[in-house]
């Protein structure tokens, strides 16, 4: 039996999916552990991952523990969903970045979550808890794969990848947000199924590149040009379209955040991260009821329904159970280093783009972006690499990334490496390494 390990702070929202997708799509028993640290939580995800499985009728086993070597120990793959503080520090973040007096920063619009100087700092929490993990995995699960949902997901793969761990990741899905596959197709009154869609690029900067219908082969993508070009998809996505002759997709206010100030968008002052404390009190009940009434009853049903509509598209345990099982699988939008999958981008860049397994390996495939993205792409990809450096501590890193990081566009970038040295200063206890290479 395989055993599935979970990480992470999203990892009590993300349940619900992951067992469902593990028990009920895949039909696949396995030893799911995971871990967590409050002793009142433990027993409401185990309670309600033991009635998801006895709904089920498979041999699975379900283990909550605040204990990491009970979790890791053994372990086939890793899922990880872990942050920082994301929300007080963030908040951190923005107060430094866009101050009240004359000598302050002013830069409010760079208080992003992963671009610019709020996305390299994002970067540095989050990768100093990556590799952290990395030190934990090497010692309990040498071997495991690792599937990581952790934002900014292009860099933290990266991080993970560098540390020698086989990794795929899986970011906010292209399939939704303001300009995702399911807009797109509603405004053509069809269904997302019913198309067939190639989208690739970068996590967060992904374009899609073809759509047309499985039924009859009809090219649609000419379509939605024609709606973007007249403002019917928004400003952002005409401007994209304009600069680079590309559709982008998904949300494309995570594009905004990698490229420089854009006059019409402001990031939001207060980002949602994780559920809200409504939301997390919505879902303990629901997972209460599950576990006490039983996943059969009729209200344990209807309690899981209500889990289920709040499901994330992404399928991580789908992914790691393909790959450990050695199993056929088509996935539109998948995190992991190119290898020539994107020929025009290094082959070590990390990349977004449909992933094909064939028995569990990776079919080798060749998609080309249009090469009026080549540059930006290629800058883009740069910037995610130097950041992925910084966060390992290498302060040569830091002064190249922040050179050449198309999100500082007109700003003065020395100027930019000392904010950015103070705000180190500033989250300096939750980065050791580099608190470390001070001392």
């Amino acid at each position: 039996m395989r055993k599935i390990a979970l990480m992470g702070m999203e990892i009590p929202t993300l349940l619900p999916g992951l067992m469902a997708d593990l028990l009920f799509a895949e039909k696949q028993p396995a030893e799911v552990a995971l871990l967590e640290g409050n002793p009142a939580m433990q027993e409401v995800l185990r309670g309600y991952g033991e009635s998801v499985i006895r709904r089920s009728g498979l041999e699975a086993k379900m283990t909550v523990s605040g204990e990491l070597p009970e979790v890791l120990r053994g372990a086939d793959a890793v899922i990880y969903a872990d942050d920082c503080m994301p929300a007080s520090r963030f908040a951190m973040d923005r107060q430094a970045l866009e101050g009240e007096n004359d000598d302050d920063p002013g830069l409010a619009n760079q208080a992003r979550i992963n671009g610019g100087i709020g996305g390299l700092m994002h970067t540095l929490r989050s990768g100093s808890l990556v590799l952290d993990t990395c030190g934990e995995l090497r010692e309990y699960c040498p071997q495991a794969l690792v599937i990581n949902l952790s934002q900014p997901v292009a860099r933290t793969t990266e991080l993970f990848t560098r540390q020698g761990f086989r990794c795929f990741g899986l970011g906010p899905s292209p399939l939704r947000g303001s300009s995702g596959l399911d807009r797109l197709c509603e405004r053509m009154s069809r269904k997302t199924d019913s198309v067939r869609a190639e989208i690739a690029g970068l996590p967060g900067f992904a374009f899609l590149l073809s759509l047309e219908d499985k039924k009859d082969g009809e090219d649609l993508l000419p379509q939605l040009i024609y709606r973007a070009q007249h403002g019917e998809l928004g400003r952002l996505s005409a401007r994209w379209l304009d600069w680079w002759g590309a559709l982008p997709v998904g949300d494309v206010t995570a594009h905004a955040e990698l490229l420089p100030e854009q006059e019409d968008y402001q990031p939001p002052e207060r980002p949602q991260f994780g559920e809200t404390v409504e939301q997390r009190k919505q879902r303990i009940l629901d997972m209460n009821t599950v576990a006490q009434q039983g996943a059969s009853s009729r209200d344990g049903a209807l309690h899981q329904a209500s889990l289920l509509s709040r499901v994330s598209p992404v399928r991580p345990m789908r992914l790691a159970m393909a790959l450990l099982e050695e199993k056929d699988l088509e996935m539109p939008a998948v995190t992991r280093v190119n290898r020539g999958a994107l020929p025009q981008l290094p082959a070590s860049a990390v990349i977004e783009a449909p992933l094909t397994l064939e028995k569990g390996e990776v079919r080798a495939e060749s998609i080309r972006l249009p090469g009026s993205l080549e540059e930006i792409m290629g800058e883009v990809a740069e910037t995610n690499h130097l950041a992925a450096l910084t966060a390992e501590g290498d302060r040569s890193a830091l002064r190249e990334c922040l050179e050449i990081d198309p999100a500082l566009a007109g700003l003065d970038r020395l100027y930019c490496l000392d904010l950015v040295n103070s705000l180190i200063r500033l989250h300096e206890d939750v980065l050791p390494r580099w608190r470390e290479e001070e001392e």
